[in-house]
C-alpha cells in the first residue's frame, strides 16, 4: 500500500458520483469539500459537465495530471468497477463511501471480495466501503457527507461508526474541541485500525489517537503496532459489543473462562491502550494527555474552597490508583502563613469560602511547589467573593511555572464558561464532578507508566515439534477434533513435565505398566481414555492409588463403565499414571482459547476443583515474555497460595512461569489447536508436573 499521509494532506480530490442533486451524498460531499478545502475539487460524472461551479469529467481516467485522494460515491453495483478505475489510474488513496457490501448479505459479501482484490492488485489504500468519509483540517478536508467540519486540533479519531462521528463533531464543535485527521472506517475491507494507528503514530501533528471500534480485525498486529506507537502517543479507545462467551466455546474451562470480552481487555491492555467506558471519558481522558504534561508521581493535593466537594474528590482518589498527597512541613507551615484561622492546611487544602483568588493563588503556588505532589485538582464553587475567570488566570500561569500536571473542577454553570475557555485554551482541562477530574489525572498516570514499559522477546524453547506434530497428526487420522490424555506426548514435547505414566489396551499389559509406574509407591491413577469423554472423573472414569494387585479388574471397570455411559464412544484404553504427593502441592490450570480476532488467548488460575467456584483467573494474548507470564502469576488473587501461606511451603513458581511460556510457544506454533487445558497444573516445592489435558484440534489446519 502506499504513504497514508498522502490521504490526509491531498492537493487534488476526486469525488466520483459528483452531482447537484439535492439531498444526495454526492452533492453533500462535494459541497463540503467546496466549502473549505485548500486543494482543488474534482467531480466526475458522465451526465454532467459541470457540478457545483467545478469543471466535471466523464471518467476519472479523462482528469488531466494527478489525483491524490478519490472519494467513491456511485451505487453499489458499479462501486468495485470504479475502484479499479483509480487503480488504472494511478490513484493510491480510494475513500468508499457507497454502502451496500458486507453489511448487506452474501451479494454484499461477494462484492467486497472483489473490492479487497482489486485493492490487493493495484496496492490501493481503501476506507470503507459503507463509510461516511475522511477529514483532515491540516489542509481543512472535509471529504465526508455528514453536516459540519471539525475544528483544528491534535486529536486524530477513527470510527467504526459513521453516526458517532457526526454526533462528536457536533458535540466537539460545541466545546471547541479540535482534531487533526478523522476517519470513518466502515467496514474495513482494507485499511483497518492498525494502519490508522501506525500513520498517526508517525504524525507530529497527532498528539493523541482516540478510536471507537466494535471489533479488531487482526489482534496480534494491532498489538505490535500499538506498542511501538503508544511510546510516544497515547491511544484512547471504547469497545463496544462485550458480550460473554458463546456456547460454542463452553468444551474447555478454559473456552468459558476466556470469551472474546476478555481477549479485548488483555490484548488492549498488553497493547497500550486506555480503554474507556464511554464518551464522556474518551473526551476528558483525550483532553488532559492532549495538554498536560505527565506526573512524576501518583501523588494528588487538592485546593478548595468548599469542604463537601473536597470530601468528594478524596473518596474519588482513593476509587483510583492515585493517592492523595502528604505535604512536607515547609509546605505545611506556608500554608499556615498564607490561610486565614479556619482553613485546612492539610490534603485537601480548604481555603474556606470566604476566599479570593490571591488566597487560591497562594495556595495553590505553595502546594505545586511541594516535592511530594505529582498533580493538582484545583476545585471551586462560585462565590461572591470569587472570580473564577481570574482563578483560571493564576491557576495557567501557576501550572506553567511548576510543570506539573493540573486539572479544575469549577462546579458552576454559565459563570464558569469565561474561565473554561481561558484553561481549555491553555490545555487544563475542566470538569464540574471532580470524580472526572481524578481518572483523567489517572489517565495520566496510566499513560505514564504505559511510555515506561519495556516488551521482551518471548523465550524460544528448545523443543521437540516433529513429536508434537505426530500426537496430532494421529489424531487427524483417527477422524477425531477432541484429545485427552492420550496428547500427553504433546506436553512433554514442548518441555511441559508430565507424570510417567503410558496408555495400555488392556488388563495384563495395564498390570505390567502399573508395576513399572508404582514402584515403591502405594498405586497408581488410572483414567479411561476416550475422546468422546472429556470429564472423565463424571462418569467414574478415573481411580486413584489403585493398587497394583487390582489393575487388572480395575481396567475392566473402567472400560465398563465408559460403554455404559456412552457405548458407541471411542475406547482408546486406560492410562496407567504415577501417584503424586500433593501434600504440599496446589493445583493450578494453565489453558488455551483462541480468539477469532486476537489469537491464542492463555489463561492461568487455581485449577482442579477451584477453577469453577473461585475463577480466579488471568489472561494475555500469546506469546508470552517472562516477565508477561510471570505478571499472570501475580496477578490472580490466590497468588499469596502459591507463596506459602499459612506456612506451607512456597512452590516452585520458576516452573509455572516457564509452563505457561511452553505452552505460549506450543499454541502459536500450531494454529490447529483452537483450545487447550491442562487441569491440574500440579505445582509442588519440587517443581511441576501437568497431570490432566484436553484440547481441540481444527484438522484443516494440520
Amino acid at each position: 500500500m502506499g504513504e497514508l499521509s498522502t490521504m490526509f494532506a491531498p492537493d487534488r480530490v476526486a469525488v466520483i458520483g459528483a452531482t447537484e442533486r439535492e439531498g444526495s451524498v454526492g452533492r453533500a460531499i462535494t459541497s463540503n469539500l467546496a466549502t473549505d478545502f485548500e486543494g482543488e475539487v474534482v467531480p466526475v460524472n458522465p451526465t454532467a459537465e459541470t457540478v457545483l461551479g467545478f469543471e466535471c469529467y466523464a471518467e476519472v481516467g479523462a482528469v488531466p495530471g494527478d489525483i491524490d485522494v478519490a472519494v467513491v460515491v456511485v451505487p453499489g453495483d458499479i462501486a468495485v468497477e470504479a475502484v479499479a478505475d483509480c487503480g488504472e489510474t494511478g490513484i493510491e488513496n480510494v475513500v468508499v463511501i457507497t454502502a451496500g457490501f458486507s453489511e448487506a448479505g452474501s451479494e454484499g459479501a461477494s462484492r467486497e471480495r472483489r473490492l479487497r482484490d482489486v485493492a490487493a492488485e493495484y496496492d490501493l489504500n481503501v476506507v470503507g466501503p459503507n463509510s461516511l468519509g475522511i477529514m483532515s483540517t491540516g489542509v481543512n478536508m472535509n471529504a465526508t457527507f455528514g453536516p459540519e467540519n471539525a475544528q483544528p486540533g491534535s486529536i486524530s479519531f477513527m470510527s467504526q461508526s459513521g453516526a458517532f462521528i457526526t454526533a462528536v463533531l457536533d458535540w466537539a464543535n460545541d466545546r471547541d474541541v479540535g482534531f487533526q485527521d478523522v476517519v470513518s472506517l466502515g467496514n474495513k475491507a482494507v485499511l483497518d485500525e492498525g494502519d490508522f494507528i501506525a500513520e498517526w503514530g508517525d504524525d507530529p501533528d497527532t498528539d493523541v489517537i482516540l478510536a471507537y471500534l466494535e471489533g479488531i480485525e487482526d489482534g496480534s498486529r494491532f498489538i505490535r503496532t500499538a506498542r511501538e506507537v503508544t511510546q510516544d502517543t497515547p491511544i484512547v479507545m471504547v469497545k463496544s459489543g462485550r458480550t460473554e462467551a458463546g456456547a460454542s466455546a463452553a468444551a474447555s474451562h478454559t473456552g468459558t473462562m476466556a470469551g472474546s470480552e476478555r481477549a479485548y481487555e488483555a490484548g488492549l491492555e498488553q497493547a497500550g491502550a486506555i480503554r474507556v467506558d464511554n464518551v464522556q471519558e474518551l473526551f476528558d481522558f483525550a483532553g488532559i494527555l492532549e495538554g498536560q504534561p505527565l506526573p512524576d508521581g501518583d501523588s494528588v493535593a487538592i485546593v478548595t474552597n468548599a469542604g463537601g466537594p473536597g470530601v468528594m474528590t478524596t473518596d474519588a482518589i482513593g476509587d483510583s490508583d492515585l493517592s492523595l498527597a502528604s505535604f512536607t512541613d515547609n509546605t505545611l507551615s506556608a500554608l499556615s502563613d498564607a490561610l486565614p484561622d479556619g482553613a485546612n492546611i492539610y490534603n485537601p487544602i480548604d481555603v474556606i469560602g470566604d476566599a479570593d483568588v490571591d488566597r487560591f493563588a497562594e495556595a495553590i503556588d505553595v502546594t505545586l511547589a511541594d516535592p511530594n505532589v505529582g498533580a493538582a485538582i484545583v476545585m471551586a464553587c462560585p462565590t461572591a467573593t470569587l472570580s473564577f475567570e481570574a482563578l483560571a488566570e493564576v491557576t495557567v500561569e501557576l501550572q506553567a511555572e511548576h510543570g506539573k500536571p493540573v486539572a479544575a473542577s469549577l462546579m458552576g454553570g454559565d459563570s464558569t464558561r469565561d474561565a473554561q475557555a481561558t484553561l481549555s485554551e491553555h490545555g487544563i482541562p475542566t470538569y464540574f464532578d471532580p470524580a472526572r477530574a481524578v481518572r483523567s489525572l489517572d489517565a495520566l498516570r496510566n499513560y505514564r507508566e504505559i511510555q515506561a514499559r519495556t516488551y521482551a522477546e518471548p523465550t524460544e524453547f528448545d523443543v521437540d515439534r516433529e513429536r508434537a506434530r505426530e500426537v496430532l497428526d494421529d489424531a487427524k487420522r483417527r477422524n477425531t477434533t477432541r484429545l485427552g490424555v492420550e496428547a500427553m506426548d504433546l506436553l512433554e514435547a514442548y518441555g511441559i513435565p508430565i507424570p510417567d505414566g503410558e496408555i495400555v489396551d488392556g488388563p495384563g499389559d495395564a498390570e505390567t505398566a502399573a508395576e513399572r509406574v508404582a514402584g515403591d509407591g502405594e498405586g497408581v491413577v488410572m483414567k479411561i481414555v476416550s475422546p468422546d469423554i472429556l470429564h472423565k472423573s463424571d462418569i467414574g472414569g478415573v481411580e486413584i492409588g489403585v493398587p497394583v494387585s487390582e489393575v487388572a479388574d480395575t481396567y475392566e471397570d473402567l472400560v465398563t463403565r465408559a460403554r455404559n455411559y456412552q457405548s458407541d464412544a471411542t475406547i482408546l484404553g486406560v492410562q496407567i499414571q504415577e501417584t503424586l504427593d500433593l501434600d504440599d502441592a496446589t493445583e493450578t490450570i494453565v489453558g488455551m482459547n483462541r480468539d477469532p480476532q486476537f489469537g491464542p488467548l492463555l489463561l492461568f488460575g487455581l485449577g482442579g476443583i477451584f477453577v469453577e467456584v473461585l475463577e480466579d483467573t488471568t489472561v494475555r494474548v500469546a506469546p508470552v515474555s517472562e516477565p508477561e507470564a510471570r505478571e499472570m502469576v501475580d496477578d490472580i488473587e490466590s497468588a499469596p497460595l502459591l507463596r506459602g501461606a499459612r506456612g506451607r511451603e512456597p512452590v516452585d513458581e520458576a516452573g509455572v512461569v516457564e509452563t505457561i511460556q511452553r505452552l505460549s510457544q506450543l499454541v502459536t506454533d500450531f494454529p490447529a489447536i483452537l483450545e487447550l487445558d491442562i487441569n491440574p497444573l500440579v505445582a509442588t516445592p519440587d517443581g511441576v508436573s501437568a497431570v490432566d489435558v484436553r484440547l481441540t484440534i481444527d484438522q484443516e489446519q494440520l
